[in-house]
């Protein structure tokens, strides 16, 4: 078991199982989030930092998972002013590319170093520990990071330096956000044709257009329960943060007017299958 401690920000519906698994795995393991009452089930085996600050004294490697850039460039605001010599943070926010690696050339003037790490699949494989983690940074502090990462993820890519890892999960949510909304029109139009829903998702499923992302969310879709386990506004910010970072298509700009109207329409914190909604509308 490595000696080094762990610390963890942000335990949203991704972040707090995350960390559970590390916590499962017997790591020296603090935590902290903003809001304190989602940390307390970490009590008995972990520490629970009172501060940011508490939280990067006492540990060796940490981990951040925050909404936004915003919320990322704060917390790394805040981190900035500390003594951080030799420590990796490890950030699994879905952010800007760009602002990633600012705040990597930040840390390294520090002496520490930051690893860009977002995922791929929702709170089921944060819970299973079956993520596909994509990585930019440097070799060593991917070698550094593994024992943990492995416990977090079934498979870990390092794609090239910082700012990589978000390149590619960009692209890859970009891609789910054209087959969540081509689901929800398909399911739509075979319901104006007289085809009931499961049969409909039944020969999706089984066919050649079937694919982990449509099996995923045909419960959600038979039992008409949009509770997110991704928020259609989190896609919404990853489809802008694309076009942000050149994504410049046919599509692109059909996929901001559509989840751009229904996130301005109410549907927003619905789960992003929840877009039949507006669609139906």
């Amino acid at each position: 078991m490595s000696s080094e401690k762990i610390g963890f920000i942000g335990l949203g519906n991704m972040g707090h199982p995350m960390a559970k698994n590390l916590e499962k795995a017997g790591f020296d393991l603090s935590v902290f989030n903003r809001t304190i009452e989602k940390a307390e089930d970490f009590k008995d085996q972990s520490n629970i930092a009172e501060s940011i600050s508490e939280l990067v004294e006492n540990s060796d490697i940490i981990f951040t998972i925050l909404t936004n850039d915003n919320a990322v460039k704060a917390v790394y605001e805040e981190i900035l002013s500390l003594d951080i010599t030799g420590k990796l943070f490890i950030d699994m926010s879905t952010i800007s590319p760009e602002v990633s690696s600012e705040i990597a050339k930040a840390l390294k003037i520090k002496e520490a170093s930051l690893l860009d790490a977002p995922v791929a699949g929702s709170t089921k494989p944060a819970t299973d520990g079956t993520l596909i983690i994509m990585v930019g940074g440097d070799e060593k502090d991917v070698k550094r990071a593994e024992p943990y990462l492995e416990k977090l993820g079934k498979s870990i890519k390092h794609l090239g330096e910082n700012g990589k890892g978000l390149a590619a999960k960009l692209s890859v949510n970009y891609f789910i956000a054209t087959i969540y909304q081509g689901l929800a029109e398909t399911v739509l139009f075979s319901e104006s044709q007289g085809i009931n829903r499961s049969d409909m998702l039944d020969i999706i499923n089984e066919s050649a257009s079937g694919s982990g992302a449509t099996k995923v969310k045909t419960p959600l879709l038979t039992e008409e329960n949009y509770a997110p386990t991704f928020a259609l506004d989190l896609m919404l910010k990853d489809i802008l943060l694309a076009k942000d970072a050149g994504a410049d298509f046919p599509l692109t700009k059909t996929l901001i007017e559509t989840y751009q109207s229904a996130n301005d329409a109410g549907f927003g914190k619905d789960d992003v299958i929840g877009i039949i909604n507006y669609l139906k509308k």
